[in-house]
């Protein structure tokens, strides 16, 4: 189980208490991030035929099974994006990442089917972003849970301190980029695993150098989650790739999401044709978005 947890309520902030546990760990669990009201808005958002998950595709784990990913670049004015731009989920990044201007690098919603969503392969998303061209570590990313995550169907696992190794080793596995699997042996040996059970809405918020991986879904329950990532101002990537580069990032209050009724207007958020990423391997005969 997570070791630095927190529950949310309207005045919890990123105090020096809670900074020290993100940057021992390289992690912090806040419980109820979202409330019930707020996941109801979610759910509805995600679930919507004309919604975001018309422009998902399938990325295989090298393992005969694959998971679903649909990636935005800018958060828009949606449900969706009022996720990656309140305070509480963008303010809080920009605290944990030393309180100097972050961006929105782009948020993705991860998709596990039951009993054939795939593995994710251990890695650190540094090890991603670095080939994108951000030259520094300063990005971290929040997993929300859209539904409940736990062992049996494929809850996120870290390796708790790991991020203070610096980046190591990727490679291609599969159609996505791990990490060198013979040092992730290795960090096993020194670094506790700890499972990220969450119940919906909670959120975990983790450094970009932290190792990460999930297990295949085999339960009869699906397995989705929301991953917003944010790169500082001062970090913006020296290669135009396929993630933005630096753009002013508009914070909403926290009660954005329950004000917000737009459910299928995607205007501006940029989906990512995964046949532009470098870094994974889709299956581009699904991708369901303009090619």
């Amino acid at each position: 189980m997570p070791v630095a947890e927190y529950e949310w309520t309207e005045t919890f902030d990123i105090t020096p208490e809670v900074q020290a546990d993100f940057d021992e760990h390289g992690y912090i669990v806040v419980r109820g991030l979202l409330t019930k009201e707020e996941m109801k808005k979610i759910h509805k958002a995600v679930d919507h035929s004309e919604g975001i998950t018309k422009h998902s595709y399938q990325i295989p784990d090298g393992r005969g099974r694959s998971s679903g990913y649909c990636i935005w670049s800018h958060p828009g004015d949606d449900v969706t994006g009022m996720v990656g731009r309140v305070e509480k989920v963008a303010g809080y990044s920009q605290k944990l990442l030393g309180g100097e201007e972050v961006y929105h690098y782009h948020t993705k919603l991860v998709m596990k089917e039951p009993q054939s969503g795939g593995t994710i392969n251990w890695h650190q998303d540094y090890g991603y972003w670095y080939k994108n061209g951000c030259l520094f570590p300063d990005m971290a990313s929040v997993i929300i849970a859209v539904d409940k995550a736990d062992r049996e169907n494929g809850c996120l696992q870290v390796l708790r301190g790991s991020h203070k190794l610096g980046r190591i080793d990727h490679v291609f596995v599969g159609g996505q980029t791990g990490a060198d699997m013979k040092r992730v042996e290795e960090v096993m040996k020194i670094c506790p695993l700890d499972y990220a059970e969450l119940d919906e809405g909670d959120a975990l918020f983790f450094h970009c150098n932290l190792l990460h991986s999930s297990d295949k879904n085999d339960s009869t329950r699906r397995r989705w989650n929301f991953i917003c990532s944010y790169n500082r101002a001062s970090n913006n990537p020296v290669y135009v790739h396929h993630h933005p580069q630096y753009t002013p990032l508009h914070k909403v209050p926290n009660d954005a999401i329950l004000k917000c009724e737009n459910f299928t207007d995607m205007t501006g958020k940029e989906f990512v044709d995964p046949s532009m990423d470098k870094t994974v391997k889709a299956d581009l005969t699904t991708f369901k978005g303009d090619k």
